[in-house]
Parts: structure tokens; sequence; C-alpha cells
């Protein structure tokens, strides 16, 4: 369970509104609400990725479900209607963006304002005790992100000043003119940054090498974003030093050794899933492309 946990953790910060999105297209100069039309094919077929090995596991295992006879049209589509108002909340905001009522920011307070209509008035699970609390971790977790996006500005400026990445395009376009040799090239490089740095800081360093290059190749930006946060998240699964996998295994208390064993069959499923992405563009900016 802490294995199936840690992997499909790595399906939110994939999914609209992930931080690791913003923050990409901050970097990359690219629209927000364009990263996070794009972000849905790659978290759907994530999630179907995972159901494969799992379903496969719960076979061999002989693992019971937790109830004896499936649910029935009527179970689901109840349960649907109760959770309507918590699916409206994202989707709102991709929709509001891209058709143009408000900006990413405005975004934030319109989601902020209808989560606390919700809860207070449709699910009464938020209570005024529960403000002052939700506010501290708003201010932790929005200190945390501005200080990350304000060291890429710096990290960024300083990098244009060195030219920096002209240096490492010229030197991509000496080893190779094959776009699909070079997106193979920054999968690796990507997956074993991935098992020792946090994915915000992976972005932060390695963004603004990446891709002023992957540009020089016509290799569509949102495209490469797409693969980018992808390839971060496979790699906090990774041994020695993936984030999400100490994370997991601290908190439920399981052996690195143990956890290690369980999660390959996940980190193969999206590592297959991450080779379709980057190699069939069309499939990556599938939701892009239809809402755009």
């Amino acid at each position: 369970s802490a294995a199936i946990t840690a992997a499909s953790s790595a399906i939110s910060p994939v999914i609209p509104p992930g931080t690791n999105l913003i923050l990409y297209a901050l970097i990359a100069n690219v629209a927000v609400g364009a990263m996070f039309l794009a972000a849905y094919t790659p978290g759907i077929l994530m999630a179907v990725a995972l159901m494969i090995p799992v379903h496969i596991i719960a076979l061999k295992r002989n693992y019971t479900p937790s109830r004896d006879k499936r649910a029935s049209f009527g179970e689901i589509f109840k349960q649907f209607i109760k959770s309507i108002w918590s699916l409206f909340i994202p989707f709102g905001i991709i929709m509001g963006m891209r058709f143009g009522l408000f900006t990413p920011t405005e975004a934030g307070a319109v989601a902020v304002f209808f989560s606390i209509i919700v809860g207070f008035f449709v699910y009464k699970e938020l209570k005024p005790k529960h403000i002052p609390l939700i506010l501290m971790d708003t201010v932790k977790g929005t200190g945390a992100v501005m200080a990350i996006i304000a060291s890429a500005k710096v990290f960024g400026y300083y990098l244009t000043l060195e030219r920096i990445p002209q240096l490492i395009t010229e030197f991509l376009l000496n080893m190779t003119s094959s776009p699909i040799v070079l997106l193979m090239v920054i999968n690796l490089l990507l997956l074993f940054v991935g098992m020792f740095l946090e994915g915000g800081a992976a972005l932060v360093i390695l963004a603004p090498l990446l891709v002023p290059a992957v540009l020089s190749f016509g290799i569509d930006p949102i495209h490469f974003g797409m693969i980018f946060i992808v390839n971060i998240m496979i790699g906090g699964l990774t041994p020695p030093f993936g984030s999400m996998m100490f994370t997991v295994c601290t908190i439920v208390n399981v052996k690195l050794e143990d956890f290690i064993k369980e999660v390959w069959p996940f980190i193969a499923a999206l590592i297959v899933v991450l080779i379709v992405l980057t190699y069939s563009e069309g499939l990556a900016l599938f939701t892009y492309n239809l809402f755009s």
C-alpha cells in the first residue's frame, strides 16, 4: 500500500492546478492556462497505467475487495452528484481562465471563495474555527512557492547574463541533430536528477537551461513541460534519494528495502507513460488541442 500511495502521489503535481505546472509556465514563459489544459492527458494516462499493476498484483496475491458486490449505477450516480460541487472547482478554474473570465491570479481568489461557500453551506464540514488553521497553512505553502519562484527568476537572470542556455544549446546541437535522440537524453538526465532533487528545485535549476535548447529543436514548450514534470515525479519515487519514497516510508513506518521491492512495477508503468508522452506529441497535447 505504501508503494501505490507513493506512486499515485506522482499524479497530483501533474493534475491542475499543480504548483509545478505554474512554476514551469513562469520559467518557460508559457500560459498557465495552456499548461493546465495540457496536463489532463498525462494525468489520466498515469492513473490508467497504475491501475494495471494494481490489478495484476491483486489477482496474484488473492486480495479480496472491500465489498461483496459491485456498486450499482444508482450508487455511482448518487456519489457523483454529492461530489459534483467539489469537481466543479478545478474545472471552473480551467474554463474560466481559458475563456478569459479571469486571470490565473484571480482564479485563485475565485477558487477560495467558491471553496468556502461549498465547505460552509453545501457539505457543512467547514467551521469558523478552521479558518485560522487554513490561513496558516496557506501562508506557509505560498511562502515556499514564492521563494522558489523568486529564486528561479534570479537564477534565470544569471544564466542569461552568462549565456549558459546558448552554450548548452550549442553543445546539444553538436551532439545530435535529432529531436528524438535529444528527448531520450533529456529523459535520462531528468530521471537521474529526480532521484536526488525535489521537483521544484529540479525545475528551478534545469528548466531555464533546457527550455531554450528544446525550442531550438522545434519542440513545443508545452509538450516539453509535460515531459519534464512527469520525469521528475517518477524520479521522486526512485532510489537512492527519491523525495516521495522517503516521505511515504517515514509516515507509514515502512522499511526502505521493502518499499523499493514493491514500487518497481509502478515505476515501470509510469515510465511506459513517459515514453508514450515523449514520442507522441498529439496524444500528450490532446486535451490542450481539444479545448484551445
